[in-house]
């Protein structure tokens, strides 16, 4: 029996489920929503498959053991954690860095769907923010964490990503004003 164009089934049915412009806003947002945790998912599996045979669970083992408390340079009396060698641990800072850019690309794709479904200007604006952030975050780990030799360098890695986040926000916010 062949589904007709009455039927749930039907060949017009497929095709009106997937006609964006009758899509309430809730329902792009959980679109966008299932698309971007898959997404991530998916991205997670690829990363750790890349690093086989070495364990990525052991190497942030590893990482988390030799934390140390390390005084803050030009701050003294605070003492925060920092790597004891940050050299040996580069290739947990690769498989960081495979994270950030492939979150940063992700953003960017979510982004042209946001485009493409006419979302919300602030939703437009908050996966730019996004997008600054982890492709930002990515700069600073190819640069920083990759090339790290000393526990000092730690902290300039961290003061650069809040640096980073705040230039997201203000991204974030030259969007909400273009709106205007």
């Amino acid at each position: 029996m062949c589904p007709n164009k009455h039927t749930p089934m039907g060949e017009d049915s497929l095709i009106s489920d997937l006609n964006t412009k009758g899509l309430t806003n809730k329902r792009k947002e959980g679109l966008f929503s299932a698309i971007y945790i898959g997404s991530i998912f998916i991205l997670i599996g690829v990363i750790y498959f890349i690093h086989l045979p070495s364990s990525l669970f052991d190497r942030i083992i590893d990482f988390f053991t030799n934390l140390t408390l390390v005084e803050v340079p030009g701050i003294s009396s605070l003492f925060l954690p920092a790597p004891t060698n940050p050299a040996l641990h580069r290739e947990l800072y690769g498989a960081v860095f495979q994270f950030a850019i492939g979150i940063g690309i992700i953003e960017i794709i979510v982004l042209a769907l946001r485009v493409l479904l006419h979302s919300p200007i602030s939703r437009k604006a908050e996966t730019i923010e996004n997008i600054v952030f982890w492709l930002g975050a990515s700069y600073l780990i190819a640069t920083y964490l990759m090339n790290m030799t000393l526990p000092s360098e730690w902290f300039v890695f961290w003061a650069g990503i809040v640096m980073i986040f705040g230039l997201s926000l203000i991204a974030r916010a030259f969007v909400l004003l273009a709106r205007r």
